[in-house]
């Protein structure tokens, strides 16, 4: 198990001997207890890595060693805490509100799925927490790094890992 490290103060990412900028979430970072949904915080503490989605024909998949599957045209993520599918995978559309995975920019031609609000998850307390693609400004409530570093990283990462945000 290893730990990928966030220094949301001084907007750097580091595992082991590499260290990258990033960006977080336009409100900041707050405490995990204190995250709401859409306020744009980047929650603070200790999440295990879930897996990575791709997007098809943009990620070489090569010496990827966590577990990892295509997006397809529907897929999508829970936003809406009324619904009882809340920060889970859904496909859409859906009669409730839900991000869709696959968006216009590059932001999410890799997703590495964070295990925020997950086990299970507590309506309103934030969802799609993710570590993705840098789009040049903050997130929404993400990690992201620019897409070199991502696959530059990306290969290092393994089954039991962590990110740390701090």
């Amino acid at each position: 198990m290893s730990v990928i490290r966030v220094d949301t103060g001084a907007g750097r990412l580091s595992f082991g001997a590499v260290d990258m900028p990033c960006t977080i979430g336009r409100g900041g970072a707050c405490a995990a207890a204190d995250k709401r949904e859409g306020d744009g915080c980047t929650p603070l503490g200790l999440w295990p890595i879930r897996g990575v989605l791709l997007r098809p024909g943009k990620v070489e998949t090569t010496g990827i060693g966590l577990p990892w599957r295509w997006v397809r045209a529907g897929d999508g993520w829970s936003d809406d805490p009324a619904d009882p599918a809340y920060n889970r995978p859904v496909h859409l559309p859906r009669a409730f509100s839900a991000e869709n995975l696959m968006r216009d920019d590059d932001a999410y031609d890799v997703i590495v799925v964070l295990g925020h609000n997950d086990a299970p998850p507590a309506p309103g307390q934030g969802s799609a927490i993710f570590f993705h693609l840098s789009e040049g400004r903050p997130t929404a409530g993400c990690v992201a790094v620019e897409r070199t570093d991502m696959l530059r990283l990306l290969p290092l990462l393994m089954p039991g890992d962590l990110m740390e945000i701090v």
